[in-house]
């Protein structure tokens, strides 16, 4: 899941909440939309290989 900060950078979360604290765990902070959703693509890639 991709959010937009109000500085205009993009925050990466994890798709499933935190059984501890029942929120997103933070991924990543990038630059760009496009650089945050190339990051979740090797995110999800990571997970499964």
């Amino acid at each position: 899941m991709i959010r937009k900060l109000k500085d205009g950078k993009y925050r990466l979360y994890s798709r499933k909440k935190d059984e501890k604290t029942s929120k997103r765990r933070n991924v990543g902070t990038l630059d760009s939309r496009e650089a945050a959703e190339k990051h979740e693509r090797e995110v999800q890639y990571f997970k499964r290989h």
